[in-house]
């Protein structure tokens, strides 16, 4: 009997942490990852000489915060369809570690506290634009994911604002070099989702998700859209150089990405299995931080 205290305590911490990292996967902190090295490489490229790092670490912490929220919004509002696909079912949600209600205050209380920085230490109009993310991704996205293919689309816009919230934040204006980052992401994500959807295709289809591969089982027109999206992110990608934000070589490193990922394009629209979707997939998810990073070192190498 006096082992028991010991060990009760061992119990209670490890249930404490584990139902700590349930509330931190509601965040879907390695998608967000990307968010924030968006975030950072727009804020970059629209600081200048005046980058200020008190700045971009409240921007970065707000957007963090505002993204998290989003997640978790989106979670607790699709937690019955993620009970239906073998991917999702294990999340917190649907498994039962945590009740709904804890997960929608949760949410909202992560997405206030966001807004609310990026309105105080940042400037209001990147709180908007954080704002209107939220709403884009939580109040019109995902309620269309299950009733319309076209929902793709629809959340590509605030999978891209965070460009915009990142120059927003370092310039206080909605110009035109902000909506050319956003214009990148927008683009890049089309042939990512599509990959997805393929891969996954049998769980959407399970949850009754309408995406294209699930309405168009062949995945002929899932594959010719890949191709059409990656060659018009091509020109998209060399906007940078045409606006004067980069120089010729970095319009080179991005045409030579950009080729890379037309070849694991044509390869899925041509084959259409899941090896050519699963190289397109991670063709994605290196192709954007690569960019960036290409963009940021020929803005640093012409002293920004």
């Amino acid at each position: 009997m006096q082992q028991a205290a010991p060990y009760d305590a061992a119990q209670q911490r490890a249930a404490v942490h584990s139902r700590a990292g349930d509330f931190l996967s509601l965040t879907k902190p390695r998608l967000n990852s990307l968010v924030l090295v968006t975030t950072v490489a727009a804020y970059y490229l629209g600081g200048g000489e005046r980058l200020s790092w008190l700045l971009l670490l409240n921007t970065v912490v707000g957007t963090a915060l505002v993204a998290g929220g989003a997640s978790t919004l989106n979670q607790y509002l699709e937690r019955r369809t993620d009970g239906l696909m073998r991917r999702t079912q294990m999340r917190p949600l649907p498994d039962g570690r945590l009740h709904p209600d804890d997960a929608l205050w949760f949410g909202v209380l992560l997405s206030a506290v966001g807004v609310a920085q990026l309105s105080l230490f940042v400037n209001q109009l990147t709180a908007f634009v954080a704002l209107l993310t939220l709403a884009s991704y939580v109040v019109v996205y995902t309620p269309l994911k299950t009733r319309t293919s076209l929902s793709t689309i629809v959340g590509a816009v605030p999978g891209a604002l965070p460009a915009v919230i990142g120059w927003t934040a370092a310039t206080n204006t909605l110009s035109i070099e902000g909506w050319i980052l956003f214009a990148i992401v927008f683009m890049w994500q089309m042939p990512h989702f599509l990959a997805i959807a393929w891969l996954c295709r049998e769980d959407y289809a399970r949850a009754n998700i309408p995406l294209l591969p699930v309405i168009q089982p062949d995945g002929r027109t899932t594959g010719n859209q890949s191709v059409l999206y990656t060659a018009v992110l091509i020109p998209i990608s060399l906007l940078p150089t045409a606006f004067g934000m980069s120089s010729l070589y970095y319009a080179m490193g991005a045409l030579t990405l950009a080729a890379v990922l037309m070849v694991l394009s044509l390869e899925f629209a041509t084959t259409r299995t899941m090896p050519a979707a699963r190289r397109l997939f991670f063709g994605t998810i290196l192709y954007l931080p690569v960019l960036w990073l290409v963009l940021l070192a020929d803005h640093y190498r012409h002293g920004g």
